[in-house]
C-alpha cells in the first residue's frame, strides 16, 4: 500500500519559482524574500516564516497550482463597500500566513504546517486560466485573494490577476497589509483593490501577532499613495483594541492618510485559540463609528451584526446626508448612487462605481460555492 503524502509533501510539490522582484539570492545559496514585511532570510532547504516559501537549492519557491477555497462572495463580504455594491467576487484562497492571530477567523486554513489542527488541504489543483474562466463563466466583475494571507501567495495572484485584468475584471487583495514596497509595486500592474486589515494601533500587540506594527502602516500609506483602491478593516475584540484611546488614535491614522478611506469596525465572536473575551456587543461598535466620525473620516461601517447596528451599515453622503447605499449583512437593497455622485448634491464618493449607476445585489447576498 503507498504512503499518503504529507500536507508539506502537497504544498512543496506545487509550487513555482518566486518573482525575480521579490526575491534576491545570496552567494552562499541562501535567499532574501522581500513578499512580506518580514523580509525573511532563507538557508537552503529553510521556509521562511510564513513555512509556505522556502529554499530549494539556492531558488526561492512558492505556492502555485492549487487552491484551498473557492467561492462567489458578495463583494460586501471582504469586506469592499465602495466597489460596485452588491456585486458578486470570485474569491480563491491558498494557505499560510505571516502572522499567528490566537483570534484568527480563518485559522483552519491560514495555519497550515503551523498547528496540527489546521487540517486544510489544497481542494483544487488548477491553472491561472481555469480561475479567470471561472470567473468569467459566472460573470463576475471581480476577482479577490482573501481567506489566508495572500502576499505571501503574491506571484499566484499576479499570474491570475495579469489575466483577469486583461478581460477588464477588478483585482484585489484582502490582506493583514505587512507588505513591502517591493511586493506592492509588483501587484500594482494587475491589481487595484487592497482591502488591508489594521489590526491594532500598538506595537507591541503587533508582536504578539507575528508582525510589525510599522510595516502595516507604510503599506496602507504606500497603497493609496500609489493609487490603490484602499478599505481598512479592525476586528474590534474586547479588552485587545477596543478601548477609546486605541481605537480614536486609529481613526486619527487612517484620516491622516486619506478622509475618503472607509473603516469598518467588525464584531469579534470567541475564535481559534482566543475564548476567553466575550462578543464584541453592539455599543462598542457604535463608540468605534463616532470616534470614527470625530477623526474626519466620511465613511465608517459596522460589520458582523447586521441588523443590530443602526444605520452604521449604509452609505451617506458626507455632504448632504442622503443615504446612498442601503445594506443589511452583505445584501444591498437599494444603491442610489448615479456612477460615482450623490444624485441629490452632486457630491463625488470616493471608491470604484460603476459609470452607469448600480442598483441592488445581484443575487441573495449569499456566498455559493464555485467549481473549475
Amino acid at each position: 500500500m503507498s504512503r499518503r503524502a504529507t500536507l508539506r509533501e502537497l504544498l512543496y510539490d506545487h509550487t513555482i519559482p518566486a518573482a525575480r522582484e521579490l526575491v534576491t539570492v545570496e552567494p552562499d545559496r541562501s535567499v532574501r524574500c522581500s513578499a512580506c514585511g518580514h523580509r525573511c532570510h532563507i538557508r537552503p532547504d529553510k521556509s521562511g516564516i510564513c513555512l509556505m516559501r522556502f529554499n530549494r537549492d539556492g531558488e526561492l519557491r512558492v505556492p502555485g497550482g492549487y487552491v484551498a477555497g473557492l467561492a462567489i462572495d458578495p463583494i460586501e463580504k471582504k469586506p469592499f463597500y465602495h466597489v460596485l455594491p452588491g456585486s458578486e467576487a470570485l474569491s480563491f484562497g491558498m494557505l499560510g500566513c505571516n502572522f499567528h492571530c490566537k483570534f484568527c477567523q480563518n485559522w483552519v486554513s491560514s495555519q497550515a504546517l503551523r498547528d496540527d489542527r489546521a487540517v486544510s488541504e489544497p481542494s483544487q489543483y488548477c491553472t491561472p486560466e481555469q480561475i479567470v474562466q471561472a470567473a468569467l463563466d459566472h460573470e463576475v466583475p471581480i476577482i479577490t485573494s482573501t481567506y489566508n494571507e495572500p502576499l505571501i501567495t503574491s506571484e499566484w495572484s499576479a499570474e491570475i490577476f495579469r489575466l483577469a485584468s486583461a478581460e477588464g475584471i477588478l483585482c484585489g487583495y484582502v490582506s493583514n497589509g505587512h507588505g513591502t514596497p517591493e511586493v506592492i509595486e509588483f501587484l500594482r500592474p494587475h491589481m487595484s483593490l487592497f482591502n488591508i486589515d489594521l489590526k491594532c494601533f500598538d506595537a507591541d500587540n503587533y508582536r504578539e501577532l507575528g508582525g510589525r506594527f510599522e510595516a502595516v502602516t507604510d503599506t496602507i500609506r504606500r497603497a493609496h499613495e500609489m493609487d490603490f483602491w484602499v478599505e481598512v478593516v479592525t476586528l474590534v475584540v474586547p479588552g485587545f483594541n477596543d478601548g477609546d484611546d486605541e481605537l480614536k488614535r486609529t481613526a486619527e491614522f487612517i484620516a491622516s492618510v486619506s478622509e475618503d478611506i472607509p473603516w469598518h469596525c467588525t464584531a469579534y465572536r470567541p475564535m481559534y485559540k482566543s475564548t476567553e473575551p466575550k462578543s464584541t456587543p453592539p455599543s462598542t461598535l457604535a463608540r468605534a463609528y463616532e470616534l470614527g466620525k470625530a477623526a474626519g473620516l466620511k465613511h465608517v461601517y459596522s460589520g458582523n451584526l447586521p441588523g443590530l447596528v443602526g444605520e452604521t451599515e449604509h452609505t451617506y453622503c458626507p455632504s448632504c446626508k442622503a443615504r446612498l447605499v442601503e445594506r443589511r449583512g452583505f445584501y444591498v437593497s437599494s444603491c442610489r448612487l448615479v456612477g460615482e455622485a450623490c444624485p441629490d448634491c452632486g457630491m463625488r464618493i470616493a471608491g470604484r462605481f460603476e459609470p452607469k449607476g448600480q442598483g441592488p445585489s445581484r443575487s441573495s447576498g449569499v456566498p455559493r460555492p464555485a467549481g473549475l
